[in-house]
């Protein structure tokens, strides 16, 4: 069987064989997006046993690579007893028929990678419910291919592993044709729907705080950075994908103003449309969010494609009007200072900062706090000193500059936000004098 943070004891991982394709004037070198995808392969489970690249001015309709570029490739399969080969791109249906004719083993693109490790590492409800859609989405204009890569396999003693691709959603409908296929997407979509009333329903609770969210590349520390931020116990691993729910936590800011921070689904270079469409629901927070820290490993030597990638995902989803902080995570690591001012190029107010050592934070707290107070002004406050409601809610809604207790009344300075100010006058919420600063 398969475990989340490794491979089981005596299982043998699939061998892989990795192929890239690179066109004159993309901006693109095979050498590091090969590197991600053997990343990629390896979190799904797979040993990446040889790596073919190309280069080519026009891709093939039929092939996308040369055919024969593609005769070579499973001459080395083949010698090296790879069980798939892996696509750097996405290939059209005809062309992952055509090329798995030619090369005799299973053919899998880029999104069909990634959607394999979004099932393997989905633990919650509602991810499984997303990543089956996104499936669901991405087979439906492939049915013409045998369902054999939809069977889930599960390896004995000393087995060998399914392979990447197989962990699809069809486990016993290895003959399902499009009627049936589109009816489960659609009582996918009604569950999602659900999902989302439940999901808006929790979200009440932080209405009128102020909400923030963690975006970026996979793997960037988002989760390390929700972790040494809030003190919550956020799960950390350094792998893609670490994170699929969405995780909010509490973030008691200088002057005990509290505001919530939500750590998201890391993004990814050419993200599968279907995948963004199915998360959705997940990347609410990030849609509702009213400030985004933008998160980009400053340690990565692609740290600028990768906050590239992830400005234009955020432009996909609606995102892009939404404030941004750029935050260089990983200081630490960083072993070219220069390259790390570069990457502040266009973006003076960027913040460098280091989840593992804390270097940073207060800055980065400093400046979230600034962000969150926009709009907000004192007002002097006089309250029963035993309406511990109402004092609490101060504490938690405004920052709490002064306070001084005088007989059974507490006199306080506060800093609110504009609605808050509205709600005090409008209900009084106990308070004895309410005026304006």
């Amino acid at each position: 069987m398969r475990e989340d943070r490794g491979l089981a004891h005596g299982v043998v991982r699939e061998k892989v064989v990795l192929v890239g394709v690179v066109r004159p004037g993309d901006g693109r070198t095979a050498e590091p997006l090969l590197t991600e995808l053997r990343r990629l392969a390896e979190t799904a489970g797979a040993a990446v046993v040889d790596e073919v690249t190309q280069k080519r001015a026009r891709l093939s309709p039929a092939t996308f690579m040369g055919k024969g570029k593609a005769e070579e490739v499973a001459c080395r399969a083949a010698a090296l007893g790879a069980g798939a080969v892996l696509f750097n791109d996405d290939l059209s249906p005809a062309q992952a028929r055509n090329l798995e004719k030619l090369i005799g083993r299973r053919v899998v693109d880029r999104s069909e990678v990634i959607l394999d490790i979004f099932a393997l590492r989905a633990r919650s409800r509602e991810a499984r419910v997303q990543v089956e859609l996104a499936q669901y989405e991405y087979l439906r204009p492939r049915l013409k291919r045998m369902w054999t890569h939809l069977e889930r396999y599960q390896s004995g003693a000393g087995g060998a592993l399914g392979g990447i691709g197989t962990r699809g959603p069809g486990e016993k409908q290895l003959e399902v044709d499009r009627r049936l296929v589109a009816r489960r997407i659609g009582d996918l979509k009604e569950e999602l729907l659900v999902l989302e009333r439940q999901h808006r329903t929790r979200s009440r609770g932080r209405e009128g705080y102020f909400r923030v969210s963690l975006v970026g590349y996979t793997n960037a520390g988002k989760s390390s950075l929700l972790r040494a931020l809030t003190g919550a116990e956020a799960f950390v691993e350094d792998r893609l994908f670490a994170t699929l729910d969405t995780q909010t936590r509490a973030w008691i800011l200088p002057g005990n103003k509290k505001v919530f921070l939500s750590d998201t689904v890391g993004f990814l270079r050419d993200l599968p449309h279907h995948l963004v469409a199915s998360f959705r629901a997940t990347l609410s927070e990030t849609l509702e969010a009213d400030l985004l820290l933008h998160v980009v490993d400053s340690a990565h030597p692609d740290a600028e494609i990768q906050r590239e990638a992830v400005d234009r995902v955020l432009e996909e989803i609606g995102a892009a009007s939404t404030p941004r902080v750029l935050v260089l995570n990983k200081a630490d690591a960083v072993r070219d200072r220069i390259a790390l001012e570069v990457l502040r190029r266009g973006a003076r107010e960027a913040i460098v900062v280091s989840a593992r050592t804390g270097e940073g934070l207060e800055e980065l707290e400093d400046r979230v706090l600034r962000l969150a107070e926009r709009g907000h002004e004192e007002v002097d406050l006089r309250v029963d000193a035993g309406d511990g409601r109402t004092l609490a809610w101060l504490a938690a809604r405004g920052s709490v500059l002064s306070e001084e207790y005088r007989d059974a009344v507490v006199h306080l300075r506060v800093r609110l936000a504009q609605g808050d100010r509205e709600r005090l006058r409008r209900d009084g919420e106990g308070l004895t004098t309410v005026a304006g600063r």
